[in-house]
């Protein structure tokens, strides 16, 4: 199988991570211990599947560190699971508007 995928970042291409997303990025490399960069995770970039790679059980330990950090519950039956997690943009804007800042 020769399918060649494109590389998660590309210098100059990729849009700049916000601190938000910043800081999302080191939860995720360090909560499923990849093997990148944190900055090197393009925030528009998909999370599951293609892109990053991550499978569902992924996403779940993800979830399950996103509710410690910022004080709020993702739902597995939540239906919009897919969109939230759609890329790390997407993951941090659902954060901004329901974390509990106290």
């Amino acid at each position: 199988m020769s399918s060649t995928q494109p590389p998660i970042s590309a210098v100059g291409d990729a849009p700049e991570q916000s601190a938000l997303e910043n800081e999302l990025a080191v939860l995720l490399v360090e909560s499923l211990n990849l093997e990148i960069a944190p900055s090197e995770i393009v925030p528009t970039a998909p999370l599951y599947g293609e892109g990053l790679g991550l499978d569902s059980i992924d996403i779940l330990e993800v979830a399950l560190e996103v509710s410690r950090k910022y004080g709020f519950q993702l739902r597995s039956d939540d239906e919009r699971n897919q969109q939230i997690f759609q890329s790390l943009r997407s993951l941090a804007a659902h954060v901004a508007q329901n974390r509990g800042d106290s």
